[in-house]
């Protein structure tokens, strides 16, 4: 729920920026932003406190969980860089978007079993669904 909360309230504030014809005039623009912002945040959780959490919603049919949650931070920070280069920014978001569908296994298997990411519980599987619904599109929008 965190990435969401930082995507929303770092669009509204980049559109703000943009409405007053700032360089963000544009809402893709600010969308982008706020995705690479996003990514960003979700990323650093792969190496700090929260990382052996990540470990455990790795599905147990995948090789080296360990390794995996390193690939995909450096996966988020690379599209969230991607993005926010005019072209190669369609690519990142395409990227990003495939990336999100891939690791969903996790993000259902984190629900499942009621893994805790810091002190908080996983989102459950129906909003979680709901999120990454609206985090794929959202990606995709930006590119």
């Amino acid at each position: 729920m965190v990435p969401f909360i930082v995507l929303i309230v770092t669009f509204l504030m980049f559109s703000v920026i943009g409405f007053f014809e700032l360089p963000l005039n544009e809402w893709q623009t600010s969308l982008r932003l706020a995705i690479a912002l996003m990514f960003l945040f979700t990323a650093m959780a792969h190496w700090g406190k929260r990382r052996p959490n990540l470990i455990k919603m790795v599905p147990p049919w995948l090789p080296i969980p360990n390794f995996i949650v390193t690939i995909t931070g450096i996966l988020e920070i690379t599209g969230a860089i991607g993005l926010l280069i005019p072209i190669t920014s369609s690519i990142a978001s395409i990227c990003l978007a495939i990336l999100l569908i891939v690791m969903f296994p996790a993000n259902i298997r984190a629900a499942k079993l009621s893994v805790k990411i810091g002190e908080r519980p996983a989102t459950s599987l129906l909003p979680r669904t709901i999120l990454q619904f609206i985090f794929v599109t959202a990606v995709i929008l930006a590119g």
